[in-house]
Order: structure tokens, then sequence, then C-alpha cells
């Protein structure tokens, strides 16, 4: 007689994690062509170098940790980390920026707590963050749009040569976090970093982001909680702390919305179903949150773009989150709801 089965008969199927990886991949390929067409190769470049270097590191520090490298790199989650992180950081950063980005994103944000699933912070983030701080000037030399030959920007890459002064330009961001004295119609005049709403150029990377994030809406890998949440209280703080179109202002809805990482951040950051919270009104208050901190560090605080820094805080908070939101679980009351032991 046969011995009955002591597993369960679980179904078997594709990868789902890798599945949901490639389509999130998929779905950045309109901001990396709206990208390319603004800067040229050095958003390429950047994607390149950036997916050697975090596939590097996660089988470098997989077989320190002696698991299996096929397994584990084919589920693309490194190569996810490292798109974000090339889209987020200037096209033509230099490769050893990049290669240090990278090496704390997969070690630090990610290999340090046990790999994908464990991680409480978003690893781009983390690897995007650290080369903020510590290089803050290669990480605001943004190249003026249209305006580096592929090639002078890869030998820029290498560190043969560097490019003549007046290649890289303040983004519209930083030119109205340091303006004192210019109505934005006169910043816009004078400054070819500003569009109609936004950034020149910004604007059209951030609403290609958004057909991205639409697509993963309608594939059913994101919800819509996190996303609205953050867009809507940026939204919401700009639109109250809005004084207008002099030179102390803090820039218009629209002017937050289409600048900068927002686009990026709404649909592809705070999304993050690790570092974020769990439940559908726990990701509506983590989005909340980031959206009031991308706000408040942008016109308050020390960085222009604050998408990274509200994320991590965000992160640190979405245990709390999730203990305060909890849905209640199918046949158990409310808590406080007057039910006694033994009824």
């Amino acid at each position: 007689m046969a011995l009955p089965r002591i597993t369960s008969p679980h179904a078997t199927g594709s990868n789902r994690t890798q599945q949901v990886m490639l389509q999130v991949l998929l779905a950045t390929v309109p901001g990396i062509l709206a990208l390319t067409w603004l800067f040229g190769a050095g958003t390429l470049f950047n994607l390149l170098w950036a997916s050697l270097c975090a596939l590097g590191f996660e089988a470098a520090l997989l077989a320190a940790r002696q698991h299996p490298l096929a397994f584990f790199l084919k589920d693309y989650s490194a190569l996810v980390t490292a798109v974000l992180l090339a889209l987020a950081l200037p096209p033509y950063s230099p490769w050893w920026l990049t290669l240090i980005a990278c090496g704390f994103a997969i070690g630090f944000g990610k290999q340090l707590y046990g790999g994908l699933g464990q991680n409480p912070f978003n690893p781009a983030m983390v690897g995007y963050v650290v080369v903020l701080i510590s290089f803050p000037v290669e990480m605001t030399s943004w190249p003026a749009p249209h305006g580096v030959a592929a090639l002078d920007g890869l030998k820029h890459i290498l560190g043969i040569v560097n490019l003549p002064d007046g290649w890289a330009q303040a983004t519209a961001l930083d030119a109205l976090k340091v303006n004192k004295s210019l109505t934005i119609d006169e910043l816009r005049a004078s400054n070819a970093a500003f569009g109609h709403f936004g950034g020149a150029g910004s604007e059209a990377v951030n609403l290609a982001f958004l057909a991205g994030g639409l697509y993963l809406l309608h594939k059913r890998l994101i919800t819509w909680h996190a996303p609205v949440g953050m867009l809507a209280a940026l939204f919401v703080m700009s639109l109250l702390f809005w004084n207008g179109s002099g030179s102390d202002s803090n820039g218009s809805p629209l002017f937050h919305l289409l600048t900068g990482a927002t686009m990026l951040g709404a649909f592809f950051i705070v999304t993050d179903p690790v570092s974020g919270a769990t439940s559908n009104l726990g990701r509506l208050v983590f989005g909340i949150g980031v959206g009031v901190l991308i706000y408040v560090i942008r016109t308050w605080g020390g960085y222009p773009d604050a998408v990274a820094f509200a994320v991590l805080l965000m992160n640190l908070a979405a245990p709390t989150i999730d203990y305060y939101t909890r849905p209640r679980s199918y046949g158990h009351r409310k808590p406080n709801s007057g039910f006694k032991l033994g009824e």
C-alpha cells in the first residue's frame, strides 16, 4: 500500500517574482525613452553599468552567504534595483559613483537583512541617498538637455576627459530653491531648466513614468492607494502653501507634480511591497506621508528633491502604520467590542 502524502499538493508554475519584476522593467521603458530623448545616451550608459554592478554585487554576496546564484539572480530583483537607481542618478554619472551607489543598494539595502523580502528600506533609495550625501557636486551635475555628445559623455563617465564648463545646469527644483529675486516668469525666461509647468523636459519624463505607472495599475501589479496618497498629499501641500509666482514662490501644484522624480517615486518607489505598508489603508497612509515629506523637504529642507529621503523616513514608519491599519481577520470581532473570554 502506498504511503499517504505528508505535504500539501502545492501548485507549481512560473516564478511569480520573476514575472512581476519583468513587468516593472517593461513599465520603465517610456521613462527611459523620454530620458534618452532629453539627455542622449547618458541614461543608457547609466542603465548598462548599474545593471552590471548590481548583478555583480548580488552574485558576490550570494556566494559569500553560500546561496545558489542562478535561482536568486533570475528573480530580477537586483536588476530592478539597478534600473531604478540608474534612472534616479544624473545621466553621465562617473563610473565610480554608480559603482558605490549599487554597492550600498545591494549590500546594505538588501543583502544585509537577508535578501529579497526582508529589507526594511527601499534598496535603490538607500544607494541613492548614500551618494547624494557623500558626493553632492556629482549628484547635482545634470547635463543640459540635448547638450552632450555620446562619445564625450562616455569619456566623462570613464574619467578620461572633463566636459567643458556649462555642460551641466541646475534643475528646476534647484533653481527655484536658491532663487531670491526673480519671479517665476523671469526665472523661466532666464533658466533653460524651466518648462511650462515644471522643469523643461522633466514634464515629458514625469508623464512618461505616469504612463508606465498606469500600465502597472492596469496589470494589477500595484494598487492605487500609495501613488494616489502621495500625489494627492503633494498636490494639497503645494496648493496650501502656494504663494503666487513672486520671488518667494514655493512652486505651483503642477510644478511639484511634474518636476524631479515625482512620478517615478509615486509608481515605482512607494509601491515597493516589501519596504512599504501592506494593507490598503496602510498604503494610503504611507503614500500620504511620503507626499507631505517631499513637499516639506523640497520647500524648507536642505535638498531640492526629496523623494528618496521621504521614502526612507516612511520606511521607518511602515511597521507602525501596519500595526494600526491591520484589517480585521474574518470571524473576529473588532478590538474593544465588548467580547469577553468564554463567550
